[in-house]
């Protein structure tokens, strides 16, 4: 998986047929004629072929030694999304698992959406329930997303930190989950690069410094351990471990360390062949040096839930340096380099039972589907999923030393639904570590809890939903509600939804018409009328959602009525004095309010638009403002344009965010650079985030499109600072 390595498609071929047969290999082949032909005349933005890309993809899968049908996939990832090319064709020239694999990764191009975030939640959506039925769907996703990292340079310094912000909130963490390290570490290292390069590079340039130093004294240490490994007779295999950037750079934000306070920046991993020769080890090494104290952790004992197994502990090695230590077998080490793909590698007359106890592995990962099923929306879901599988993660144990994972935060209610639905309904009480709590409890990391039960019990609260921190709980206690209460739901829904169709000042007689029901309870996925009113009784949706739904072709009726009355109104009104003090006119007509809207602050020298307002006459936009482009009335656009030979000293309020690396006086030197060119300042805030990064909103007084453009170009010339736009509010 070496990132500088441009591969071909004989490499990809070469490397399956390691693995494979002779016929699965033909299939590969073909994939890969497929999709040079469909990819034939597309280049990506580097200017190289785009038939690049998918080559790369199939050659990290192939490197993980998965399965034809997905090597297959990776070649043909893009064709349905980029290409004529349809599911059904593939499925024609394949089969229906290639075909899966790639609807899997397909993104929703074809719907419109209202944002591009609505967009992405849906296409992650999609994903993760095709991923929760077959794994391999976010195997190619992560190969896609890893290629696409480490070509980024090539996008749009905007583009290159939303993709990598992305990565960092979504894909990162599945590679941790899935236990992926090798896939992990470099795409967290390739998105700090672009969300914080001054840190990246600052991390990288000390890393450099003691490189020399830093292998010396490994040599030395692992020339002592192989010396005391071969006086017991173990064989082992010794090498130091490169410390990644994105890890030294967490420890130094989140623990306020310096770069010389990182204890794992110098560590040697020992790889032996069994498990007794792992604990043999830890004794050597405990022996030669003196290990700290709270810093030895067996992963051996007791796996991490993404299958990882290690023994880890920090001395004091020589020269009373802190040293960590990772002790593993062969098997042990692979299944941390590869995590999940290590059990999807490909082998011939890999039984059922191998795939169960795979499976079983991943019991987490199916609760994904029940999320959808819960989830009212794509947004709701994805918060969902980042609270129960990205968030940091408690491990308590049931009185029987089972080990159970809940994220940070969780208590005994989320701890309960997570062992049986039936034992969390059933809740009236939990002890931790032998005393009673409450159920507000925050459970910590080797808790021991027990949940007290009884079957006189009355079911859940509604204040449990507050409680609950895991979304399985709160869907677990939704369904409760959901099926105790129907008939008291579906009468309090259906009272709900028509009080807001009252307040929408709509007849319900006029709305609530079986074939409008119908349509909106299919446009919210209910399978009949009851099950939507119940869903609003039971607030699993709210009844101004389900109003606002029936009465969408209502209102859109009534606004039309009432522009069409407002145009009139508009061209009967007589002349008012100040009329061009907007500095714009609306061409052949001198009678008519005109004010510059505020969501786009339009400035002369920018392309613009009229939009005909109820009551307050002629509202200038931008040509580019979403309040325009996204509108369905375009009977209300009429055309507008700049006053010539106007006021030129008038002022008109531009918003401009300015992004950069959070640093000591920042802020003061864009003030001061705004200042410097005689340009008024009327507001400013600012934010940082997680990554050190800065974000300035400053809103100036400016007199054309031209000053606008001189203030911008001074304030990209301040160190640190990345970019600068005009926002729209």
């Amino acid at each position: 998986m070496a990132k500088d390595n441009i591969l071909t498609a004989e490499d990809v071929f070469e490397r399956t047929s390691k693995y494979l047969n002779e016929e699965h290999v033909g299939l590969v082949k073909r994939a890969y004629e497929f999709a040079r032909q469909a990819h034939k005349d597309q280049f990506r933005k580097s200017g190289e072929p785009y038939i690049i890309h998918p080559v790369q993809v199939a050659g990290i899968l192939a490197d993980l030694e998965l399965d034809p049908a997905a090597v297959a996939a990776g070649f043909l990832h893009d064709v349905v999304e980029d290409t004529q090319v349809t599911i059904k064709q593939i499925s024609e020239e394949f089969n229906s698992e290639v075909a899966m694999l790639v609807d899997g990764v397909t993104k929703l191009g074809k719907i419109k959406y209202k944002s591009h975030e609505e967009q992405q939640a849906e296409n992650h959506r999609k994903m993760f329930v095709a991923m929760a039925k077959d794994i391999r769907v976010i195997l190619i996703k992560l190969a896609d997303r890893l290629h696409n990292m480490r070509t980024l340079k090539h996008l749009a310094p905007e583009k290159q930190r939303r993709i990598a912000n992305e990565t960092l909130e979504i894909f990162a963490p599945l590679a941790h989950r899935l236990g992926i390290s090798k896939i992990k570490w470099e795409l967290e290292d390739t998105s700090l690069r672009y969300l914080n390069p001054q840190q990246y590079y600052r991390i990288v340039n000390l890393m450099k410094r003691k490189r020399a130093e830093r292998e010396q004294y490994l040599d030395n240490v692992m020339d002592e351990v192989e010396k005391r490994l071969e006086e017991v007779e173990i064989k082992a295999e010794l090498y130091g471990r490169p410390k990644h950037i994105y890890s030294i750079y967490r420890k130094m934000t989140l623990q306020h360390k310096q770069f010389n306070e990182i204890y794992d920046l110098l560590a040697v991993r020992i790889i032996v062949n069994s498990i007794k020769d792992c604990y043999a080890v830890l004794g050597i090494i405990h022996t030669c040096w003196k290990p700290m104290p709270g810093r030895f952790k067996d992963y051996i004992a007791m796996p991490k839930p993404n299958m990882y197994q290690s023994l880890h502990t920090t001395v004091i090695g020589p020269n009373g340096e802190p040293l960590e230590v990772q002790i593993r077998t062969i098997e042990m080490h692979r299944i941390a380099e590869y995590g999940i793909a290590a059990h999807w590698a490909y082998k011939e007359g890999k039984t059922i039972d191998q795939k169960a106890s795979f499976d079983k592995k991943l019991s987490w990962f199916r609760e994904i589907l029940e999320f959808q099923n819960e989830s009212a929306n794509a947004e709701e879901f994805m918060e969902s999923l980042k609270i129960d599988l990205f968030s940091d993660m408690v491990f308590v144990f049931t009185p029987k030393g089972d080990v159970i994972e809940l994220p940070a935060g969780s208590v005994p209610i989320d701890f309960a639904y997570r062992i049986h639905s039936e034992i969390g309904n059933k809740t009236i009480g939990a002890k931790v570590n032998g005393k009673m709590v409450t159920l507000e409890y925050k459970l910590h990391t080797g808790d021991i809890i027990e949940i007290l039960t009884s079957k006189h019990s009355y079911g859940p609260s509604q204040d449990w939903l507050k409680l609950a921190q895991t979304s399985q709980a709160k869907n677990k206690i939704k369904q409760f509600f959901k099926k105790q209460r129907k008939e008291e739901n579906i009468i309090k829904g259906k009272e709900l939804v028509e009080r807001e169709i009252k307040e929408l000042e709509f007849d319900v007689k006029d709305i609530l018409v079986p074939e409008n029901i119908e349509r909106t309870a299919e446009k919210f996925n209910f399978p009949t009328e009851d099950d939507m009113y119940a869903a609003v009784g039971y607030n699993g949706i709210s009844a101004q959602q389900v109003a606002n739904r029936l009465t969408d072709k209502w209102r859109k009726k009534r606004d039309e009525e009432e522009a069409v009355k407002d145009i009139v109104a508009e061209g009967k009104q007589s002349p008012r004095p100040g009329r061009h003090e907007a500095g714009v006119k609306v061409k052949g007509a001198d009678n008519l309010l005109i004010r510059l809207s505020r969501c786009c602050n339009p400035v002369p020298g920018d392309e613009i638009i009229g939009f005909i307002t109820k009551g307050r006459g002629v509202s200038v936009h931008r040509c580019d403002c979403p309040n325009v482009t996204n509108s369905e009335q375009e009977n209300r656009l009429i055309p507008v344009e700049w006053v010539q030979g106007g006021n030129t000293r008038k002022e008109y309020n531009v918003d401009i965010e300015v992004l950069g690396y959070d640093r000591h006086g920042l802020l003061n030197e864009v003030l001061q650079t705004v200042s410097g060119t005689r340009t008024n300042i009327t507001a400013v805030t600012g934010r940082t985030d997680r990554n050190k990064m800065a974000t300035i909103m400053v809103t100036i007084a400016i007199h054309n499109i031209s000053h606008l453009h001189k203030v911008v170009d001074k304030i990209k010339q301040i160190p640190d600072v990345y970019a600068v736009h005009r926002i729209m509010n």
